[in-house]
């Protein structure tokens, strides 16, 4: 699977729109949660593979490559940091989780009405 750059196609988008190379990205196991982890702080290699239970080496060093190809993460002496365009990036997913809380509490709501899942 190659790495998703915009205007290159991409899973969705044989055009590559910028929105669905993003989201091809971080709909690759493990990409939001090694991004999230990094969220203000810099991890090392170890220190990231313990924040993201269950992950593979293998996995991990393929999602660090294509995070660093598309300048979302970056390798500094100490570990690995989000760029500013990461860290602009998490500013959006933010949102995205608060909206997601209120999905829930909806979803709830309407699964309790009708008594359906």
């Amino acid at each position: 699977m190659s790495i998703p750059f915009p205007g290159s196609p991409v899973r969705g988008s044989k055009t590559g729109k910028p929105i669905m190379a993003l989201l091809d990205l971080i709909g690759r196991t493990w990409s939001l949660g090694i991004i999230w982890q990094l969220n203000h702080k810099v991890l090392t290699f170890r220190e990231l593979q313990q924040r993201c239970d269950g992950i593979s080496p293998t996995i991990l060093n393929t999602r660090i490559k294509e995070l660093r190809a598309v300048s979302i993460v970056t390798k500094e002496p100490n570990g690995y940091a989000l760029t500013k365009i990461g860290e602009e990036l998490m500013l959006v997913i933010y949102p995205l989780g608060d909206w997601s809380l209120n999905w829930q509490v909806e979803l709830a709501k309407t699964i309790t009405k009708t008594g359906k899942e």
